[in-house]
């Protein structure tokens, strides 16, 4: 039996209806299981970071890709001791392909400031 029930039955989900060239769980759990409304709580998958990268985002914004998700999800978010918390992060591969070259340009511009003093 898994030590991840809940963290694997997202990454099948999300990997079998979006087919995502990217895909990370962060399970923050640890980080809240001091609040309140985790007491008395057995889990440790109750809170999670999502990064999904799918074309199946393509035309949708936001809020639709992440009702998306979540109706992927609605089993473990609705659960007793399933998920708690979730934190989305959509992108399609064009953005993510965009983001990541702004970032390595913003690097590379840092770089040049510090190298011209």
């Amino acid at each position: 039996m898994s030590q991840t029930p809940i963290e694997d039955a997202v990454r099948s989900k999300i990997t079998s209806s979006l087919s995502p060239s990217l895909i990370e769980i962060y399970n923050d759990s640890h980080l809240h299981a001091h609040h309140k409304a985790m007491q008395g709580s057995v889990s440790r998958e109750t809170h999670f970071r999502l990064v999904v990268v799918s074309d199946a985002f393509q035309g949708k914004l936001q809020p639709a890709r992440h009702r998306m998700v979540y109706a992927l999800l609605r089993e473990e978010l609705d659960a007793e001791g399933g998920i708690h918390a979730l934190q989305l992060k959509t992108q399609t591969v064009s953005e993510r392909q965009k983001a990541e070259e702004r970032e390595r340009q913003e690097q590379g511009d840092q770089i040049a400031d510090v190298e011209s003093r």
